[in-house]
């Protein structure tokens, strides 16, 4: 029955996975269009991009642990309202006068600064710093899931997470395309943001037990000292409120981390750079950008639901990690060249690469995170990756300036560093 029970409330938290997925990539295509229409450049681009998760350091280990000791239902809301309030100060933004004035900073560049270009900044910070969506999400999908079905779990995860992103940058191209411009599409996400609200009160059950035990390996004990399998040596701390420290006192979690760490850090520097690109050198409209983002999000769904239960069958999570990252890094040697055929191969690998990789690698690290530190250790990693995204957006945005699409050969390097470094997986038991 219990089974039946977690089962029940895996299609909500898909449901409220997708609708909040749909909401933020509603957005992606026409962001870089509408910084540049206010005056802004690819290094402010990247800046108001970084802003998020610069914020969402600050928030996402909170709510992590407060979700931990109230629950993830609670905490899911509380980050859902957050993200709906930056959206109504988006779109407010977009009605007022763009007074502005031009400056030149010497690292910046000239740009413009204007009223709604710096609310558009104070928006992205509140959605930041309540921006645990993410981290909470997958620490629910971890009380659902069992040894069994944990990597088949993430992958419907990342399914649903995929479906929003194909139908939300093609709505971005046809309500971006209208006379309304920006207006329509942020009208669109701040919808659809009161649309998970409602889902999270009336349909999400809460899924945290108050009665489940916290696990941390002991530290200078006797026991650990003389056990034969260490790995069995654990410290009840149930009578406690868990603690950000002990995140990394779990076994192998810090290793794991900093692969988290990487992948952001390779994905961000392509994402800061890549719009802009696509803007200036490829000539691409915010339809032809909507298209992208959904082909690639499409492609991936293929990938992570059928390819990814047979690959599984097959090779391990550890062996598809390592096997999805080279072709991951690979894909963005394809981007420098503006070839429609090398762009369109990177695509492909992008899809491929990310969707062997991304499901396992979640799976092991929920797996080493235990059960009442979940929250916890998702909320740690995501401070991991606002950490990697806020350079990535940044340096993104400096390097396409400097150097232009040269700046995908560093994302490239960057994930073939993780690709060398997951090989100590396969050591792990």
């Amino acid at each position: 029955m219990a089974s039946l029970a977690k089962q029940a409330s895996l299609f909500p938290l898909l449901l409220v996975n997708f609708v909040g997925t749909l909401g933020f990539s509603i957005v992606l295509p026409f962001l870089v269009f509408v910084v540049m229409k206010f005056g802004g450049n690819a290094i402010v681009y990247g800046l108001l991009a970084a802003t998020y998760p610069a914020f969402q350091l600050i928030g996402s280990p909170i709510l992590g642990k407060w979700s931990d000791t109230y629950g993830r239902k609670k905490i899911l809301l509380l980050s859902n309202a957050g993200t709906a309030v930056g959206w109504l100060l988006f779109l407010f933004a977009l009605f007022l006068p763009s007074n502005s004035f031009n400056t030149h900073v010497a690292l910046l560049g000239t740009f413009v600064v204007s009223v709604p270009l710096l609310i558009f900044f104070i928006a992205r910070a509140i959605d930041g710093i309540t921006g645990g969506n993410i981290s909470i999400a997958n620490a629910y999908l971890a009380d659902l899931s069992s040894a069994s079905t944990r990597s088949k779990n993430f992958g419907k995860m990342a399914i649903s997470s995929n479906l929003g992103s194909i139908l939300g940058p093609a709505l971005a191209g046809i309500l971006g395309g209208t006379i309304y411009g920006a207006i329509l599409p942020v009208l669109a996400a701040l919808i659809l943001s009161l649309v998970t609200i409602i889902v999270i009160v009336f349909l999400l059950r809460e899924s945290k037990s108050s009665s489940e035990e916290i696990l941390v390996p002991e530290q200078g004990t006797i026991r650990k000292v003389f056990s034969q399998e260490c790995r069995e040596c654990y410290l009840d701390t149930s009578t406690k409120k868990p603690k950000l420290q002990d995140v990394f006192k779990l076994q192998h979690i810090s290793f794991l981390l900093v692969l988290y760490f990487l992948i952001f850090l390779g994905f961000n520097v392509f994402y800061a750079a890549f719009p802009t690109h696509a803007a200036k050198d490829l000539k691409w409209s915010v339809t032809q950008l909507g298209i992208f983002y959904a082909i690639l999000s499409g492609i991936m769904v293929f990938i992570q639901g059928p390819v990814l239960r047979k690959a599984l069958k097959k090779f391990s999570e550890e062996k598809l990690v390592i096997i999805g990252s080279i072709v991951l890094g690979t894909n963005f040697i394809l981007f420098v060249s503006n070839n429609i055929v090398s762009v369109s191969c990177a695509i492909i690998l992008f899809a491929i690469g990310n969707g062997l990789m991304w499901p396992p690698f979640m799976s092991i690290l929920s797996r080493r995170a235990g059960s009442k530190l979940q929250g916890s250790v998702q909320g740690v990693a995501g401070s991991f990756g606002g950490v990697a995204s806020i350079l990535g957006l940044t340096l993104g945005g400096f390097l396409f300036n400097a150097i232009g699409a040269v700046t995908f050969l560093i994302s490239a390097g960057v994930i073939f560093s993780f690709f060398v470094l997951s090989f100590q997986l396969l050591k792990w038991k």
